[in-house]
């Protein structure tokens, strides 16, 4: 297997001189490194390592906490596809076993021998790649639902609808918000259902003149009209045994929906200006953001269209319910327009990844797709950070506890102190400890009174 500097390899080795020696001679891949659990959990994160090389020798953290094990278990439960690669000492094998037991690649007994040590992580990275494109394959064979990139367990259930649906003529409403996918869904409704081989004809019912509706979707005959020098079909007859998507019903005059209620029970159109009856095999697949009930309340949309255009309902969640989905849509939106545009952009920064997961993305995944763009156009660095995105940079939760517990203890001491105005002895007693423990508290955060 050739080497590739687009492959990740995070070295974590607290000895300087043998974390040089090995990012020197890994220098064809790309080498990320780390001297300790702390910074190799960073750098997972943020760049996503398919292998890393670990010295499971680590010294324990101040606690007296082994880090190498706990790297090993926190590293494969934040990339479980990961390939770590642990090393140890000669008198070391029952670690290396029980690493591996825990989900360790390999291990290598010191001292480093770099070319046997390059083979082991050659072949940790072929691995990685074997196993990566069986999950796509596997994943291509349980869902074709093409364009649509989910990992969240509504959507996941809206596929299984839309998979469960699209063989059937059922007509179909997809409900849910601008910029949510609707027209992806549609398409694979289509895709997905035996009228895949016929044309698929779109239709944004909001951007049609309401003067060119009726001409737009049933055609029209030769002098209907001034203007109309020849017979021309709609888009009706264009999608004769394929699919309509009708995008935004909601905005279809009432005129219209009396029209399109005809076509539904009986198959048949008239061109305007002519006589003759059009028998169609077409499939009608609607979407709208607004409520059509309340619009049928008001007199605004016709119940029986409704009940004919809603056999099934599929409601399609706004991104700002589907949490997991933003980090994983913004990161494969940057890779395609990274790759489009040839573009040296590797990722996002972890206080862009923080607010991408903080904002309520109102626009959803179209404004996700607009920012992303933008930002990776203007990032003058190898990582987009919130700032490029046009967010607002959100304070990130250590997930460390070590961490979590000296920043509780630092705001307890300090809320103590402002309530009390500096009284020592009514801060310890509002806190619930002796002063000698409050000051002892006091000096391990180089906390003062002055």
């Amino acid at each position: 297997m050739q080497k590739n500097n687009a492959d990740t390899l995070l070295i974590v080795e607290d000895d300087i001189g043998l974390q040089t020696q090995l990012k020197w001679h890994f220098s064809d891949y790309n080498v990320v490194v780390a001297a300790n659990l702390d910074e190799a959990i960073v750098a997972i994160r943020l760049r996503e390592p398919q292998v890393m090389v670990q010295d499971l020798g680590l010294p324990p953290d101040p606690e007296g906490v082994t880090q190498g094990f706990a790297l090993l278990q926190n590293a494969l439960q934040i990339n479980p596809h990961m390939k770590v690669i642990v090393m140890t000492g000669n008198d070391c094998n029952e670690h290396a076993l029980k690493a591996v037991s825990l989900g360790a690649y390999d291990f290598y007994s010191k001292p480093v021998n770099p070319a046997t040590l390059a083979l082991i992580v050659q072949r940790a990275f072929h691995m990685h790649q074997l196993e990566t494109k069986n999950r796509v394959f596997n994943l291509s064979q349980s869902s074709n639902l093409d364009g649509l990139i989910t990992a969240d367990e509504r959507m996941l259930k809206v596929c299984k609808l839309i998979e469960r649906v699209a063989p059937t003529n059922a007509a179909c409403l997809l409900l849910g918000e601008s910029g949510t996918g609707k027209e992806v869904l549609a398409k694979s409704l289509h895709t997905l259902s035996p009228r895949n081989e016929s044309p698929f004809v779109a239709i944004n019912c909001a951007a049609l003149p309401e003067n060119l509706f009726e001409s737009e979707l049933f055609g029209y005959e030769k002098g209907a009209f001034t203007g109309a020098v020849k017979s021309t079909p709609g888009k009706f007859e264009l999608a004769d045994g394929g699919t309509v998507f009708l995008d935004e019903i909601g905005e279809m005059p009432l005129l219209l929906q009396s029209k399109l209620l005809r076509f539904l029970q009986e198959k048949v159109i008239e061109r305007v200006g002519g006589r003759k009856l059009i028998y169609l095999d077409t499939r009608i697949v609607c979407a709208t953001n607004r409520n059509l009930e309340e619009m049928m309340a008001s007199g605004e949309f016709r119940e029986d269209l409704y009940y004919r255009i809603a056999e099934i309902q599929i409601d399609i969640p706004p991104l700002r319910d589907r949490s997991s989905d933003k980090v994983l849509l913004a990161r494969y939106l940057l890779k395609k327009y990274v790759q489009k545009e040839k573009l040296k952009i590797i990722g996002f920064t972890e206080d862009a990844i923080s607010a991408i997961e903080d904002y309520s993305w109102p626009g959803n995944i179209r404004e996700l797709g607009n920012k992303v763009t933008r930002a990776a156009i203007m990032c003058d660095h190898k990582y987009i950070n919130a700032e490029d995105l046009g967010l607002k940079s959100v304070d990130t939760t250590p997930l460390n506890l070590k961490v979590i517990r000296e920043s509780a203890e630092i705001k307890a001491l300090k809320t103590t102190l402002s309530l009390t105005e500096n009284n020592i002895s009514a801060a310890a007693k509002l806190l619930g400890v002796t002063r000698p423990t409050f000051y002892d508290l006091m000096k391990k955060h180089n906390l003062n009174t002055d």
